[in-house]
């Protein structure tokens, strides 16, 4: 029976980026906590649990050294250990720009024709994954829990070096159907290395289904979808859908904040709109920037009476800035911008988009949902969205609607959102029209059902469900009785 408790501290988490960057200064190492979902999901168990985290901290090294620093985190309040592992300028290009953003990363989203499969990449992939695996061995911990397509290798390399380790992987973005992923010329070689897990979670059922018919193309694995299992070579893999959560509690907090209301108002006050349509999303081709823009112009097309009354305001968060593509995403979104408010423009009343480039704290992001009538999460492929789930927990006004794509897999939880369809213009138009004329009874109503089911699913749930099915396959307990869904 493992111990779970603080005073183990026998937790290792394993992912590309952790939640602190390092630069040097002058001759002493500078911290810099840094700001996404994936850190906001995890940092919380450490700090419960303690342990080590091992992580690239955004160093790159061409020394052949493969580990960096070990740092007590956070600064000043130790609560558990920052691993860092050093990336070469050829890693950094090969394995991070290259396999997995210009090779995953598109596939997985199911947009293939930005697919590059560059040998060089897989090679790359491969040796990242190695030393990832090697470092995180040296660590000795009693459970290994590895995160995102990055590392999809590391569960099996771990397995090799030690058999009786015990491993849980999360999986943070959508895991496509099979006829997708086995496109990829090394798709083989990254399930055997995801089945090195005893535990591996995906956000939907959607994605455990995908990855269940994935690995029967590859493998004769018995597959049993009813208990969320896989046996293969005398072992057995639970496979489960446990969508991340948020810390409702801060969100909350932050909302009843007369600092952060007062900003909202003069946020509202800023724009000069009757109604606020607002996007925030990173700058990146899944999320849907240009097709949200095109249908606002088709809204105030098709919807003249809300021309000076009504302002998308869209937040694009700066994101990969050393990859080409999302240099060229973000000209056409700033042409799309420049297109539509010459063309719908009125000498007075409300400009039609407002754009900014940049990132939010999370005070300020509170701020900018309080002060939106109606938020857009419309993207075209996207794994969960924590956008969409803040949204909602800091309306604490009962005010507010979510118009959410179909395609996003919080749409699988979230069922007083109301979907529409990015790739259809007149569709998310009309969709965007029924959010502003709803009635207050019905947004309260709608939020209530939202606020319930993330409540009940918050980011203490995700790690403690994850943690907690990992103790049941380590204490030999059924599959069956402790799912995600009996946690």
């Amino acid at each position: 029976m493992y111990s779970y408790g603080r005073s183990s501290a026998q937790l290792a988490v394993v992912s590309n980026r952790g939640a602190y960057t390092i630069q040097e200064s002058y001759d002493r190492l500078v911290t810099r906590r840094t700001v996404g979902g994936l850190a906001s999901a995890v940092e919380p168990v450490l700090h419960a649990q303690g342990g080590t985290w091992i992580s690239w901290c955004g160093r790159i090294d061409n020394s052949g050294k493969d580990r960096g620093a070990k740092l007590s985190i956070p600064p000043g309040e130790p609560r558990y250990h920052l691993q860092e592992v050093f990336l070469s300028t050829e890693e950094h290009d090969n394995y991070y720009h290259g396999f997995c953003n210009a090779c995953l990363w598109p596939l997985c989203h199911q947009m293939t024709e930005r697919c590059s499969f560059e040998k060089a990449y897989w090679d790359a992939y491969r040796r990242v994954n190695q030393k990832f695996a090697r470092i995180t061995m040296e660590t000795r911990k009693e459970i290994y829990w590895v995160h995102d397509f990055h590392l999809a290798l590391v569960p099996q390399l771990l397995r090799n070096m030690s058999g009786s380790a015990t491993i849980a992987f999360f999986w943070h973005i959508p895991f496509p159907p099979p006829d997708i992923f086995q496109i990829l010329p090394w798709g083989r070689q990254v399930i055997y290395g995801l089945l090195g897990s005893d535990l591996i979670a995906f956000h939907t059922a959607r994605y455990v289904q995908n990855f269940f018919d994935t690995v029967a193309c590859y493998y004769p694995a018995r597959i049993y979808p009813e208990q969320g299992l896989i046996r293969l070579h005398n072992r057995r893999i639970l496979v489960q859908a446990i969508p991340v959560g948020i810390n409702c509690h801060r969100f909350e907090q932050l909302a009843a904040d007369p600092a952060v209301r007062a900003r909202a108002e003069e946020i509202r006050r800023s724009l000069g709109a009757e109604k606020i349509l607002l996007g925030i999303d990173r700058m990146d081709y899944t999320k849907g920037i240009p097709e949200r823009i095109r249908a606002m112009a088709y809204f105030l097309e098709k919807y003249p009476e809300y021309c000076g009354r009504v302002t998308l305001l869209q937040i694009a968060v700066p994101s990969r800035n050393g990859i080409g593509e999302y240099g060229v995403l973000k000209q056409e979104v700033e042409r799309l911008v420049g297109e539509i408010n010459g063309r719908y423009d009125r000498t007075y009343g409300a400009v039609p988009v407002r754009y900014r480039y940049q990132s939010l704290d999370q005070a300020e992001l509170v701020a900018h949902y309080l002060a939106a009538d109606v938020l857009l999460v419309t993207a075209l492929r996207d794994g969960l969205n924590l956008v969409a789930k803040e949204f909602a927990i800091s309306r604490i006004d009962g005010k507010g609607v979510l118009v959410l794509s179909p395609f996003a897999g919080a749409a699988e939880e979230l069922h007083g959102a109301l979907l529409a369809n990015p790739f259809e213009p007149a569709h998310l138009a009309a969709k965007i029209k029924m959010a502003l004329e709803m009635p207050p009874q019905e947004q309260k109503n709608r939020l209530e059902s939202l606020r319930r089911t993330i409540k009940n699913r918050d980011v203490r749930w995700w790690w403690q469900s994850n943690l907690k099915l990992v103790k049941s396959l380590v204490s030999g307990l059924s599959p069956a009785s402790t799912s995600a869904a009996n946690l």
